[in-house]
């Protein structure tokens, strides 16, 4: 049987400080579609994101690049959490959205909550997949340490040269997150994320020390700490038990978990079994379950209940 045809989209790029961040648009079915804003993981782009516009028709999607990902990884100046989020409140402005729902991914989950934080106004409720409330992590770790722990070979991969698109594809085929998950839509997104590194070779498209400033600033860092004990929107957190390698626990043990879930009594969380922190997002059951909760929280937002 063919495989359906995804729902198209577009790209931009709009100015940020430091350049411009390439930006995927999908167009909601009618002219006055509500809005909802994409937030990437930490070495990901806007084509994470095609399982999840196929399920939401009815909403425009923006979904940018990340500074230093994707085609957004020329972009001169620092990163951190603080930095992202006003690059996504300058991809508001340039597609003149007032406020909206956001949905964060992984690291993207930290830039939302920063985001709805420094930019209160512009965020009506948070969708955090699988990111965007504290990881474990020890205190006292140097940067290198904090990355190896937190992101280990996803880490090691962006140090990593390919002679060719298909050895890249050969690499992820491999991977034990993809196992039994391998889709059209994700050898787009692999694709996708290999620049030339100017010697006949292909590198991925996100630099390590990127990630190196994020993932330590996302986890010792003083902006989310301070944006989670200010968290006034409505919030929802979706974990999953698998982390990046398919592995148990996954990025939130239930103990970590329900500990962090205590201090923020306010969020609503939803666990979803049979899912890693890829195919949450990355697969057609995954998006099947995150869809109807990114469809809720655009409809709250759009008829907010009498207080």
């Amino acid at each position: 049987m063919d495989r359906p045809v995804s729902r198209p989209h577009r790209e931009v790029d709009v100015p940020v400080a430091g350049g411009a961040l390439h930006v995927g648009v999908w167009d909601g079915a009618a002219p006055d579609a509500p809005t909802a804003l994409l937030v990437h993981g930490v070495t990901s782009s806007h084509r994470a994101w095609p399982f999840l516009a196929d399920r939401l028709p009815g909403v425009r999607l923006i979904a940018p690049d990340l500074r230093g990902r994707g085609r957004s990884n020329t972009v001169a100046g620092p990163a951190g959490m603080a930095a992202h989020a006003g690059d996504m409140a300058a991809v508001l402005d340039a597609f003149g959205v007032d406020r909206t729902v956001v949905v964060g991914h992984s690291m993207g989950g930290f830039v939302s909550v920063v985001l709805a934080d420094r930019h209160p106004d512009r965020v009506s409720r948070l969708v955090l997949i699988d990111g965007g409330l504290p990881l474990p992590v020890p205190p006292g770790l140097d940067p290198e340490q904090v990355v190896h722990l937190v992101l280990g070979p996803t880490a090691e991969r962006l140090t990593m040269r390919f002679a060719s698109v298909a050895a890249y594809l050969d690499f992820w085929r491999a991977h034990p997150a993809f196992r039994g998950a391998w889709t059209d839509e994700l050898e787009d997104y692999l694709a996708y994320d290999l620049v030339d590194d100017g010697d006949g070779m292909y590198r991925p498209a996100t630099a390590y020390a990127t990630v190196v400033d994020d993932t330590v600033d996302m986890n010792t860092g003083t902006a989310l700490p301070d944006a989670l004990s200010r968290l006034r929107h409505p919030t929802r957190l979706v974990t999953v038990p698998r982390g990046l390698q398919d592995e148990t626990p996954g990025l939130y043990p239930p103990a970590h978990r329900e500990r962090v879930l205590a201090q923020h009594p306010g969020i609503r969380h939803t666990h979803l079994d049979g899912f890693n922190h890829y195919t949450i997002v990355m697969s057609p059951a995954g998006a099947d379950a995150i869809a109807p909760m990114i469809t809720a929280a655009v409809d709250e937002a759009e008829n907010p209940r009498e207080s």
